[in-house]
């Protein structure tokens, strides 16, 4: 008895941690960006507290200059939002035409999708900007969404979802006069537990830096990634302020993370099966 009481305790001592050193480096983010500017990077918990890093990067840094922040908060949801939700109307109709519909080359399609998970996106961003260049979408919502509407990956998770999901189920629901459409949104996707693949996929496209840089030329349409990108070119020694872009970039995963988190352990325990 005594035995099996040390060794869970020596488990849970080691779950803490490991917990510990993965949650750490964002612990440390966030005190390095409320600590003071003089102890920033010395010392892993400041002796204080200031909005100092937060009302820099609010009022444009060292050249005061005024920064749209508002509009490019706006413009990363906007353009977030829409390129996600794209990416899962192209997921669920590409993974249930794939699973569910009888169709030569099917199998050939899915092959391919595979085999392009392993070309890193960088290969393809070239021909993808002289396409979008040749079609005028340069500076424009429409050239940093379209490229962005479909994700191999959210095809990929959707495929093996629709796999699992019984034949049966569909041809009771056609029977009964449901038309496709209605099949795929309104039996298929509930059960296929989207909240885990929403995440990850609006997580993908917040953290995109290089396409929004290479594609948009104007202020206007900036992106608050874009614009702290630019920010810290030239102020790499203050790191106080660094690490408050950085939160200030990681907030809105946070606060999605936290609010889904049942749905997202579901999600993920589904996806693993």
């Amino acid at each position: 008895m005594a035995g099996k009481r040390l060794r869970l305790t020596l488990l849970y001592v080691f779950a803490s941690v490991l917990l510990l050193m993965n949650v750490w480096p964002y612990i440390y983010m966030i005190l390095s960006s409320l600590a003071p500017w003089d102890q920033v990077d010395k010392s892993l918990i400041p002796t204080h507290f200031t909005l100092r890093s937060y009302t820099w990067i609010f009022t444009g840094g060292e050249s005061g200059a005024s920064r749209p922040w508002l509009g490019a908060l706006f413009n990363s949801f906007f353009v977030t939002l829409s390129s996600t939700l794209l990416m899962l109307f192209s997921a669920v109709l590409v993974g249930y035409a794939i699973t569910k519909l009888k169709f030569k080359g099917s199998r050939a399609i899915n092959t391919i999708i595979l085999f392009q998970m392993f070309f890193p996106a960088v290969i393809i961003l070239v021909p993808t900007f002289m396409i979008v260049k040749e079609m005028g979408l340069v500076n424009t919502y429409l050239g940093m969404i379209l490229p962005k509407s479909v994700s191999l990956w959210a095809i990929f998770m959707y495929t093996n979802y629709f796999r699992g999901i019984p034949n049966e189920m569909i041809e009771a629901a056609k029977m009964d006069g449901v038309s496709e459409m209605r099949v795929v949104f309104q039996i298929i996707m509930p059960i296929a537990k989207s909240i885990t693949t929403i995440l990850f996929l609006f997580m993908e496209r917040w953290v995109e830096l290089l396409w929004d840089m290479l594609v948009v030329k104007t202020e206007k349409l900036i992106t608050l990634n874009v614009m702290l990108a630019q920010m810290f070119g030239p102020y790499q020694e203050y790191p106080g302020p660094l690490y408050a872009a950085s939160v200030i970039l990681t907030l809105p995963v946070l606060i999605l993370f936290i609010a889904f988190s049942k749905n997202f352990k579901e999600g993920m325990q589904f996806a693993l099966k």
